[in-house]
């Protein structure tokens, strides 16, 4: 009525829509109700975390943020709010294929058998490739994420499919995490089943494993992470060059993927988070007093804590830290 007063008299408009003038009145008089208060400033907690998270966050991220930051408000109250406000998350889209099978080549045997589970860091990886458009052509990339913590652990790009694609993301996964006979599984595409791969494979005490030919599932997780590289990065932004489209996948990898975006599969928690947890875990229960009263502390290496910018910290036993090299210089030192 407020909207409309101006081209029609208000007592008009009250016997159309069967309320009384006095009424309609006192409740423009009348004080916002709680709920309203209360949802106003909801709203704002939730345009916060949405904006954070570059406006990609659906409602069950939002939500798990808001209980992080213990903000009591159920799920289907922040979907409700979200929805009144017109605010809501990025959809994916369909995914594309950028590995060809050689026939010629002879295929690593499957280690996996569909069972994607790991129950600690680096016992499974898998690997993938995707492609990004840019005005200047394609610019493709590589990645290896561990089944455990669905963290990006090793990645690469490049302008071309070559083998030399995937050993770059190898080589950056081997570099970060110093793995002990952890499987390596991806599709049949001739970039993992050349003789410069298997052989890379071989010398680092990588397990090898390929899925079969045609099969959806052997390739879910990889593809799970490329679509949301996609729907929330590549579909949101076009690059003008190859430049462009490597620092936006760096930033959002790095920056953003690894540390702080919140993983259904993980209760919400972010790849890096999860396994900071799991670390803190462990060494709390190595540091509980044994059967004899004595207490442990776990290797004299100390706990290796993984930091969210991508850097690694080392404990000792006496609390000093010692701060390793990041993702950053490793990608400095190693691009060409």
């Amino acid at each position: 009525m407020s909207d409309y007063q101006a081209m029609y008299p208000v007592r008009t408009m009250c016997r159309v829509l069967d309320v009384s003038p006095s009424g309609y009145y006192a409740w423009r008089k009348r004080a916002p109700s709680d709920r309203l208060v209360a949802n106003a400033a909801l709203l704002e907690k939730i345009e916060e975390i949405h904006q954070a998270s570059d406006e990609t966050y659906g409602a069950p991220r939002i939500h798990a943020d808001l209980a992080a930051a213990k903000h009591g408000a159920s799920l289907n109250r922040v979907a409700r709010v979200m929805r009144a406000a017109g605010i809501q998350g990025v959809s994916r889209r369909q995914g594309t294929k950028t590995t060809v099978r050689d026939e010629a080549a002879r295929p690593a045997p499957d280690l996996v058998d569909r069972d994607f589970t790991a129950t600690g860091p680096d016992q499974l990886w898998v690997a993938d490739i995707t492609y990004i458009p840019t005005w200047a052509g394609f610019v493709y990339l590589a990645v290896v994420l561990d089944v455990w913590s669905r963290r990006i652990v090793g990645w690469a790009m490049a302008t071309h499919l070559r083998t030399e694609l995937v050993l770059d993301g190898l080589n950056m996964a081997l570099w970060q995490r110093r793995p002990e006979a952890v499987i390596h599984h991806s599709d049949q595409g001739s970039q993992y089943t050349s003789l410069a791969f298997g052989g890379r494979c071989k010398q680092a005490g990588v397990r090898p494993s390929m899925g079969s030919v045609g099969d959806c599932y052997d390739n879910a997780m990889c593809e799970s992470f490329f679509a949301t590289l996609e729907c929330e990065l590549l579909d949101r932004y076009q690059f003008k060059t190859r430049a462009e489209a490597r620092m936006a996948v760096f930033g959002f990898i790095e920056g953003w993927y690894n540390p702080h975006r919140r993983h259904s599969a993980l209760d919400y928690e972010s790849p890096v988070n999860f396994e900071k947890n799991h670390e803190r875990r462990t060494a709390k229960r190595e540091a509980s007093p044994g059967p004899a009263g004595t207490a442990t502390f776990g290797e004299p290496g100390g706990l290796l804590l993984h930091c969210a910018s991508g850097a690694a910290e080392a404990s000792d036993s006496n609390g000093s830290w010692d701060k390793r090299e990041d993702t950053s210089t490793y990608l400095s030192t190693n691009s060409g």
